[in-house]
């Protein structure tokens, strides 16, 4: 039966040192967090990103926006934030509701206070392997493996999924320690193939019970960054948890896995961001 990765349990011990780290700056750190629009799921992010900066230390700046705002008046925030020395961090919440245009957003926040590495500096950055910041889920999931002393090195390593927030970084980040990477996505052939060769198995394709159990290597490490909802509603992965548990060494749950993760190193990025500002 696998070891059970507690992401909630390590979110703590990393937003105590944040808050340590935090505590030691000339002033207290600063994020910006814009919403625009109503969307549900958004907002529940946006209050736990909040109560997090507060455990922490870090100021919020929260800023709210109707769905109506257009892309010259959200750029004209962005602009007063880059400028604003109070604000160490800038984290637009995605996704933006039509017609505003992501990746025009994401680029006119100033890569110095990009705190989610999605700007395409940091982005080169973290692929040169001298990065500023770390994307915060996959980071989240390179402290999860150093936590429970799982090294990639030397490990195949199979990530489901290439999007520019976890496919990629992720595959990045466990090139870069020492993991021999597959990157898997909807056109790869013989996928199951792939996956059952995998010592640390990710998965983040956002489709319920899509990782079984035929598909898992006996002693595999199972990552699970995937958030879902069930037919019945209830919150779930990519993996049919029941089913793998058994076969592999160490899982994480969902919910209680890598989420909290996530959250934890937002705040990790916001304390980097303010140690460079008040240098």
């Amino acid at each position: 039966m696998a070891v059970r990765i507690d992401g909630k349990a390590l979110a703590v011990k990393v937003k105590a040192r944040a808050a340590a780290a935090a505590a030691e700056l000339p002033r207290r750190p600063g994020l910006a967090v814009v919403l625009v629009g109503e969307d549900p799921a958004s907002q529940v992010y946006v209050r736990g990103k909040e109560v997090d900066c507060a455990e922490c230390g870090i100021r919020s700046f929260p800023y709210r926006l109707p769905a109506q705002t257009t892309q010259a008046e959200l750029l004209t925030l962005i602009d007063r934030l880059n400028r604003a020395p109070e604000v160490d961090g800038i984290l637009v919440q995605l996704p933006l509701p039509e017609p505003l245009e992501e990746a025009a957003v994401i680029e006119a926040i100033a890569p110095e206070k990009d705190v989610d590495c999605f700007h395409p500096y940091n982005v080169g950055r973290l692929q040169a392997g001298s990065p500023v910041f770390l994307p915060c889920t996959p980071a989240g999931v390179m402290e999860m493996l150093r936590e429970y002393g799982i090294s990639p090195a030397g490990k195949r390593c199979v990530v489901l999924g290439r999007s520019n927030i976890v496919g990629k970084p992720m595959a990045a980040l466990l090139t870069q320690a020492e993991g021999t990477v597959t990157l898997c996505h909807s056109r790869t052939p013989d996928l199951a193939e792939l996956t059952r060769q995998a010592d640390i198995l990710v998965s983040a394709v956002g489709r319920v019970n899509f990782v079984t159990a035929d598909m898992v290597k006996a002693g595999a490490v199972v990552i699970d960054v995937a958030m879902n909802r069930n037919d019945a509603g209830k919150l779930c992965g990519d993996v049919d948890f029941a089913g793998v548990e058994p076969i592999a060494s160490y899982i994480t749950p969902v919910p209680g896995g890598v989420g909290p993760m996530t959250r934890a190193m937002l705040m990790s990025n916001i304390v980097t961001a303010a140690r460079l500002h008040t240098k």
